[in-house]
C-alpha cells in the first residue's frame, strides 16, 4: 500500500501537489464519492513547476479549447489508472463534483473571509485540477485551523480596486467591468489582486502567465 510521502512525489513528479484530502473515516461519511473510497486526495498544481510544464504540452499548443482541462484528464486520468484509483475532476458537469465540499470537510482548507477558499501554504492561490479516490485507507495529517485566524491585517478585504470580494458576497459584474478597463490590466497580467494579497500566498510561487491564463479564461 502506497503512502502519503510516496504518493506526493509522485504528484510532483506529474507537476501536482496533494493540497488536501479526506481519511477512511470521512469518506465512509459521505454519499458524494465513488463506492470503496476509502481516501480522497485533492490535487493542484505543483508551483511553480507547473506552468512551465503545461506550457509544453500537446494540450496547451494543439490550440483546441480547454487545453488544461484536457491535460488533467490525460495526466491524472494515467495516474489513477496506475494506481487503480478513480480520478475526479472540477469541471465536466453538471452535475459538477463537489470539489469545494470535499476540501473544506478535510480540514486543512478554510473559507477565507472573501469567500475564496484558503490554504495554509497556497493561500488564495488554491485550485484544484482533479482528485484520486483510492480504495487503500492511507494515513493523512490531521486538520489545521485556518491560516486567517492569525492573520490581523486581512489585506484580501481591501485589495481590491472596486471592493468586489466582501463577505457579504462576490460582485461578479464590477469585478468583470474593471478587468476590461485600462486600470485593470494590471489584475489581467498578474493576477487577482486579493489572491496576491494573501500573506499564506508569497512564497507559493504562482508564475504571472500562470494568473494570467485563468484570468483571460475567467472573461
Amino acid at each position: 500500500m502506497a503512502t502519503l510521502e510516496a504518493l506526493a512525489r509522485e504528484a510532483r513528479r506529474r507537476h501536482l501537489a496533494i493540497a488536501a484530502g479526506l481519511p477512511d473515516h470521512l469518506c465512509a461519511t459521505r454519499d458524494d464519492l465513488p463506492e470503496g473510497t476509502r481516501t480522497l486526495l485533492l490535487l493542484s498544481p505543483d508551483e511553480p513547476a507547473f506552468w512551465p510544464a503545461f506550457a509544453r504540452s500537446e494540450e496547451c499548443r494543439d490550440r483546441r479549447p480547454d487545453p488544461m482541462d484536457r491535460w488533467s484528464r490525460r495526466v491524472i486520468g494515467d495516474w489513477a489508472n496506475d494506481l487503480g484509483a478513480t480520478a475526479l475532476f472540477p469541471f465536466g458537469g453538471p452535475p459538477f463534483r463537489p470539489f469545494i465540499q470535499w476540501a473544506l470537510a478535510s480540514g486543512h482548507v478554510h473559507a477565507s473571509p472573501v469567500g475564496m477558499l484558503v490554504h495554509p501554504t497556497a493561500g488564495l492561490y488554491l485550485s484544484f485540477r482533479g482528485a484520486l479516490a483510492l480504495t487503500d485507507a492511507i494515513n493523512l495529517p490531521p486538520p489545521q485551523t485556518s491560516p486567517c485566524e492569525g492573520c490581523a491585517t486581512r489585506p484580501c478585504l481591501s485589495t481590491c480596486p472596486v471592493t468586489a470580494l466582501k463577505p457579504s458576497g462576490y460582485d461578479v459584474d464590477a469585478c468583470k467591468r474593471f478587468l476590461r478597463s485600462e486600470a485593470g490590466k494590471d489584475c489581467m497580467s498578474t493576477g487577482c489582486r486579493a489572491r496576491r494579497a494573501c500573506p499564506c500566498g508569497k512564497s507559493h510561487g504562482r508564475i504571472a502567465a500562470h494568473s494570467a491564463y485563468h484570468m483571460q479564461q475567467f472573461l
